[in-house]
């Protein structure tokens, strides 16, 4: 399955790209996400529940940022499986500035297979576009809510 999508941040790109891969940050963005851990430099594992109307699994994945041009552009692996089945993929994320804020381009390449892949193909033609904006802006929030700490002192 192809998923193109783009997003707008409302913060400069130097500021997303210091948060945009960290373990915290994205932890905390991710629904239903029991760990995530950054194991190694541009690798993280995860465990995710997945609650899709009557599928319910916890699913591991490995995460590997890779390619990597700073600030501007990454290359995503991503790799898991449940007891639901598996999936795989890669994205290529592009990040560009825009007066003050950060336009993100995704392209990707994503495959599910087991009874996932039925929930997955329904879930892309319905909107998967809408739970990646829901991630990106839960993203959005939490890098906003580290800014308030660090002027505050407290992180």
């Amino acid at each position: 399955m192809k998923i193109e999508y783009q997003h707008t941040f409302g913060l400069p790109r130097k500021v997303i790209w210091k948060y945009i891969k960290d373990e915290k940050v994205l932890g905390s963005a991710i629904p239903n996400c029991r760990t995530f851990v950054q194991s190694t430099t541009g690798l993280y594992q995860a465990e995710i529940n997945i609650n899709i109307g009557p599928l319910k699994d916890i699913f591991r994945l490995e995460v590997k940022l890779e390619k990597e041009q700073a600030p501007s552009y990454y290359h995503l692996l991503l790799k898991g499986k449940g007891n639901l089945g598996e999936i795989s993929g890669n994205a290529d994320l592009f990040f560009k500035d825009q007066q003050g804020s950060t336009q993100l381009n995704i392209h990707a390449d994503v495959k599910v297979t087991g009874t996932l892949s039925g929930a997955a193909e329904r879930v892309i033609s319905g909107g998967a576009n809408k739970g990646i904006e829901k991630f990106f802006l839960s993203v959005e929030k939490e890098i906003k809510k580290n800014l308030y700490l660090l002027r505050k002192g407290r992180k």
